[in-house]
């Protein structure tokens, strides 16, 4: 998924899909962003018309609700995660729970959370 910069409308028309779009509307965002995404197999279109996630957006939606949630908690450690984005994030020792509640970044996930910043920076 390297070298594959997408704008907000291309995120945008990916969380669109995931979750559901009509199959004889699909709305302007994803109309603009269809034939790209799908040139990047992030999308598909089955033979009933209907538009879907493939396995490889539907990793990088979910990998950016990672990097989501590990803005906000550089900010604020009670910003709310979701049960799937914590359990992978604290599998992978990124975040830790505290005992007043709410989730803290480890020295992994700041080293982390530092590289993916400086990745957007250069990207752009």
């Amino acid at each position: 998924m390297k070298n594959e910069q997408l704008t907000t409308d291309e995120y945008d028309a990916l969380e669109l899909v995931r979750r559901g779009v009509k199959r004889d509307n699909p709305g302007a965002c994803v109309g603009r962003n269809l034939k790209k995404l799908s040139g990047l197999k992030m999308m598909q279109v089955g033979r009933d018309g209907r538009i879907a996630l493939t396995e490889k957006g539907q990793q990088l939606l979910f990998l950016r609700r990672c990097v989501q949630t590990m803005k906000a908690l550089a900010n604020d450690p009670m910003a709310p995660v979701d049960a799937d984005v914590g359990r992978f994030l604290s599998i992978k020792s990124h975040i830790a729970a505290l005992d007043g509640g709410g989730h803290a970044l480890t020295d992994k996930g700041r080293e982390s959370l530092e590289d993916i910043q400086r990745n957007e920076g250069a990207g752009r």
